[in-house]
């Protein structure tokens, strides 16, 4: 049965991260289109962020990096799905960790992996068998950085790149059980993540030595400012590409949001050092503007 199949009861999603932009709106526009929406937390007092006045909504306290938790969780919403299982998995929930990969702490990208990565999957096994009972799919949150990489972004990146495999993976176990798998790749959205990101990179502080730092001053600049210049999709238009990944169906296997995601999308396919160059032109990174270390700067 698919998710959009009629049923004694609404069909029921779980969304994770739901008190952040994109998971707020998403979860508006299922609870318009008719859907039970179990919104999913970190914290208690997270619960506060969700839209109030939508009796279709489940609010739940789900840490995705804690195992008990999310026994809790699954136990908490057992009863809501008894009846009729789960019909989609959206896991939304993920964190940025971003800053030159020689800089970032050992901390900050265990932080990483452990929340973007091994948190979704750990999410989706607990609720495989209440999907497994409603033939219901799996909504994986990405980003588009997993196919082309940028600058001072590795460590999302990598762990995008980690479950955009996990996410392939997924889909060729799961088809023969009558789970369905998608993966939603995102560019820059308008949302509150990446002003959280710039704050976790300050409380996390750099790793490596003064010199090292410093060598990379110039060049964040550079690249905050022209990353600052790019239009970001706003959130409403990102959670109706979400919601249709959530509720066609027979949704395609992957969905692209924002012209920025489309344009990295389509560097993938350039050979290696043109990519790069064009990339590191774009930041304003050019090689003659940051010469090596006791190396002048080129004129003209």
């Amino acid at each position: 049965m698919s998710p959009t199949s009629s049923a004694a009861t609404a069909p029921t999603a779980l969304v994770t991260g739901a008190s952040g932009g994109l998971g707020t709106e998403t979860i508006k526009k299922l609870s318009n289109a008719g859907w039970r929406v179990i919104a999913a937390v970190r914290t208690p007092d997270a619960l506060d962020q969700l839209p109030i006045g939508l009796a279709s909504v489940v609010p739940v306290v789900l840490d995705v990096t804690d195992p008990d938790s999310i026994h809790a969780a699954a136990a908490t919403v057992a009863p809501v799905l008894a009846d009729h299982g789960l019909d989609a998995l959206v896991n939304n929930a993920g964190v940025i960790v971003q800053g030159p990969l020689e800089l970032v702490p050992p901390h900050a990208l265990r932080r990483q992996f452990e929340i973007n990565v091994l948190g979704q999957i750990a999410v989706t096994q607990a609720f495989l068998p209440a999907l497994r009972q409603a033939g219901g799919r799996v909504v994986n949150v990405g980003a588009v950085t997993a196919r082309t990489a940028v600058p001072f972004f590795g460590p999302v990146a990598a762990s995008k790149a980690a479950l955009a495999s996990l996410n392939d993976t997924l889909r060729l176990e799961l088809k023969f059980l009558g789970v369905d798998v998608v993966l939603v790749e995102p560019g820059a959205l308008e949302t509150e993540i990446f002003h959280k990101a710039e704050k976790s990179a300050a409380d996390d502080g750099w790793t490596g030595e003064p010199e090292a730092r410093q060598s990379y001053v110039k060049a964040l600049g550079q690249a905050q400012a022209a990353a600052a210049k790019q239009k970001a999709t706003p959130v409403e238009k990102a959670a109706r590409t979400l919601t249709k990944a959530i509720t066609a169906r027979r949704p395609a296997t992957r969905y692209l949001i924002g012209q920025d995601a489309r344009a990295l999308s389509f560097l993938r396919i350039l050979p290696d050092r043109f990519r790069d160059g064009l990339l590191l032109r774009t930041l304003g990174l050019s090689r003659a503007s940051f010469p090596a270390v006791g190396e002048p700067a080129r004129s003209g």
